[in-house]
């Protein structure tokens, strides 16, 4: 099992010693998300900085950037990375697509599929020098003469990791792409009913091998250096579970538990900003189903225990924990994980 490192919202220069202390921590990916900052920026630097770690963005969301855009950045941070890129994507949700980036948010499971295939093409033609000829549902290109293409790279192959929660993504991951980004908000039931079935329906229809898609995610933990420490993480948990858990986007998680009905108090209580009753809502049953609970020194086998077989990489989703990780600790946990 890999152990990555998650980059948390930073200004991109601070990237540099994040990457570095990463690797020599002994993580083996580092990973940027699109929240408050650019997912892209932090892996340039970091690509000059390091020279083992893999780097990929968990995520970028596609539909607001024109594949060639994704094309052209994901080329050259593979050629700067010498082949270390992974291409993580996302579609997000309709309110986000059209209300903060104003962009058509329209069929997002095929165009995500489309946006996968024109990239393809996209790379073809940079690697070969052939014209660029995409005719998609969503996406067309024909258009890349010789002076805006990059040229060929040693390393052509930029593997592509899609997002989602939902069979139809987890589906496409398996017929297309060679990962999937499983979301924080899991537990090994909906993985065992949901994801890895549907990755492996979708592979098998492409005719590949599931074990071709890798999948990633980030662990809710629970951890501290005594009682009192890990009753503050563990309600931190217990209240980040409450906010993705009032988000219809999730209730398949719940479904697969019979706590959708949990999901439906969550939801209308957040319409109307009761943040600490929902909290309040959310049963220990969740956190334990949802969150690995273990003494810091405990933490890598507890995850071992629970993923080896079903997810090839983790990170480590601390609520009010970083404080207690020294470099030493780190160092202990990473390699107990592996």
């Amino acid at each position: 099992m890999k152990v990555d490192y998650y980059l948390p919202p930073v200004l991109f220069p601070a990237a540099a010693e994040a990457a570095r202390r990463a690797e020599r921590l002994g993580f083996d990916g580092f990973f940027t998300a699109e929240t408050t900052h650019d997912p892209f920026l932090p892996l340039a630097v970091a690509a000059v900085e390091t020279e083992r770690l893999d780097l990929g963005t968990a995520i970028a969301v596609a539909f607001p950037r024109s594949p060639m855009v994704v094309a052209q950045t994901s080329w050259d941070l593979a050629a700067a990375s010498q082949g270390r890129f992974i291409l993580g994507l996302g579609t997000q949700v309709r309110a986000h697509i059209t209300r903060r980036f104003s962009t058509t948010w329209d069929s997002p499971g095929p165009r995500l599929r489309d946006y996968i295939l024109s990239l393809r093409a996209i790379w073809h033609s940079f690697q070969t020098g052939e014209p660029l000829r995409y005719e998609g549902d969503f996406y067309r290109f024909s258009l890349l003469t010789p002076f805006f293409n990059p040229g060929p790279i040693p390393h052509p192959d930029v593997p592509i990791a899609i997002a989602g929660v939902n069979p139809y993504l987890c589906r496409l991951a398996g017929e297309l792409c060679q990962g999937f980004h499983v979301h924080p908000f899991h537990t090994v039931d909906y993985l065992d009913q949901v994801v890895l079935p549907a990755i492996r329906e979708g592979a098998e229809a492409a005719g590949r091998d599931p074990g071709e898609v890798e999948l990633i995610t980030t662990v809710f933990v629970v951890t501290g250096r005594n009682r009192d420490e890990m009753d503050q993480m563990r309600e931190a948990v217990r209240n980040q579970i409450a906010f993705y858990a009032s988000t219809p986007s999730y209730r398949i998680v719940l479904d697969t538990h019979g706590w959708g009905e949990i999901g439906d108090r969550l939801n209308a209580l957040s319409r109307r900003g009761e943040w600490e009753e929902m909290t309040r809502l959310v049963p220990d049953e969740m956190v334990e189903a949802a969150a690995v609970i273990a003494p810091p020194d405990e933490l890598g086998e507890a995850i071992k225990n629970r993923y080896d077989g079903r997810v090839q990489r983790v990170g480590y989703y601390l609520m009010m924990g970083e404080g207690i990780f020294d470099d030493d600790l780190w160092e202990r946990v990473v390699a107990s994980t592996k």
